[in-house]
C-alpha cells in the first residue's frame, strides 16, 4: 500500500492501521499556562526558556469557559502545566476559581516564581473549598545533576519551596527523569533520603518519566498499530492513556485550543476542536513519538 502524506495520520508507513485510543470520559483538564519559564532547561519537552512564545500564556476570561464546560463533563480534576505557570499574571485568580469546584494540581520547578506568589497561594487555601496541589520538578537526587541543566543553585531552592508547600499543609509530589539502565530501586532510596533530609514525607509519591525530547524531535521509535494494541493491551489499560479521559488546553497563535493530551501540543494532528464536549467525539491516533512512551512503559502525567 502507497502511503500519501495526508493518510500518515491513518496508516504507518508500512501501510498498517494506527493504533487509536477512543476517549471515554474526561476526569481530568489540563491547561497550559504558556511556555515562558524562568528557566531554559536543554531537555525540557515544551522548549520552554524566559523568551519562548511558542504557546502563549491564557488569561482568566480566557480559561473560564473551558472550565465551565468541564464540569458540565463531569471533570473530576484541574491540572496546570508550564513553561512555569506561576510567572502566569492570573494564575493565583485562575486557581481561585477552578478550586471553588475540584481539586487542582499545578506543576512547578519550585523556584523564585513559586516562592513570589507563595503568600498569594497560602491565602487561598485558608478559603478553599478544594486542595490545591504541587509537583515539583527534581531531575536527579544528586544536585550537580539537577543543577547542571537548571541553573546553580536551583536544588537549592526547589527544596525550599517543598519545604515551604508542606509546612503551610499543602499536598506536594516530585517529577523526576528516568536515566537510561537506571536502578530504579536505588534510585527511589536516594529521592527518600533526601526526603527525610528535608523534612518531607519519605514516602512523598513520585512522578517518573522518560526523556521525551524537545518539540519537533522526531526520534526512531516503533510505530504503534492496532494490531499492537489490541494483541498487548486489553481494553481496561487502553481506558487509562490519558488521551481517553483527558484532555489539554492551549493558547496558539491567540486561539484557545483543544489538544488530545499534555505530550503532543507540537503537532497539529492532535488539535481536536475548540469545543471540550467536540473534542471528546474526537479518535487520537498515536502518530506521536511521546505516545509509544504510554504504551511501553505506562507513561502518564496524572496522579489521579
Amino acid at each position: 500500500m502507497e502511503i500519501v502524506e495526508h493518510d500518515n495520520w491513518l496508516y504507518t508507513p508500512e501501510g498498517e492501521s494506527r493504533g487509536y485510543i477512543q476517549p471515554h470520559a474526561l476526569t481530568e483538564l489540563w491547561f497550559h499556562t504558556g511556555t515562558k519559564c524562568n528557566l531554559a532547561c536543554d531537555f525540557c519537552l515544551e522548549g520552554s526558556s524566559p523568551s519562548d512564545k511558542r504557546l502563549g500564556t491564557p488569561k482568566l476570561a480566557e480559561i473560564k469557559p473551558y472550565i465551565d464546560e468541564a464540569l458540565t463533563l463531569g471533570v473530576e480534576q484541574f491540572s496546570f502545566t508550564g513553561g512555569e505557570p506561576f510567572l502566569a499574571k492570573d494564575i493565583i485568580d485562575i486557581l481561585a476559581y477552578a478550586s471553588q469546584f475540584k481539586p487542582c494540581l499545578v506543576l512547578t520547578n519550585g523556584t523564585d516564581p513559586l516562592i513570589k506568589r507563595f503568600d498569594a497561594l497560602c491565602a487561598l487555601q485558608a478559603k478553599n473549598q478544594h486542595p490545591i496541589s504541587l509537583r515539583i520538578s527534581i531531575d536527579s537526587p544528586i544536585e550537580k545533576t539537577h543543577d547542571l541543566a537548571r541553573g546553580e543553585g536551583n536544588f537549592a531552592k526547589a527544596f525550599i519551596g517543598m519545604r515551604m508547600l508542606h509546612n503551610h499543609g499543602f499536598n506536594v509530589s516530585l517529577a523526576r527523569h528516568i536515566a537510561n539502565g537506571e536502578d530504579t530501586a536505588l534510585v527511589d532510596q536516594q529521592y527518600q533520603a533526601l526526603f527525610e533530609l528535608n523534612g518531607l514525607p519519605k514516602n512523598m509519591n513520585i512522578v517518573a518519566f522518560p526523556d521525551f525530547l524537545p518539540p519537533g524531535s522526531l526520534p526512531n521509535v516503533p510505530h504503534i498499530t492496532t494490531h499492537c494494541m489490541t494483541t498487548y493491551q486489553d481494553e481496561a489499560q487502553r481506558k487509562n492513556y490519558m488521551c481517553a479521559n483527558s484532555k489539554m488546553i492551549i493558547k496558539k497563535n491567540k486561539q484557545m485550543q483543544v489538544y488530545a493530551c499534555t505530550l503532543v501540543d507540537d503537532n497539529e494532528d492532535y488539535f481536536l476542536s475548540t469545543s471540550l464536549t467536540q473534542s471528546m467525539t474526537k479518535k487520537i491516533n498515536l502518530k506521536h513519538h511521546r505516545c509509544y512512551s504510554c504504551f511501553a512503559h505506562g507513561a502518564s502525567c496524572s496522579e489521579i
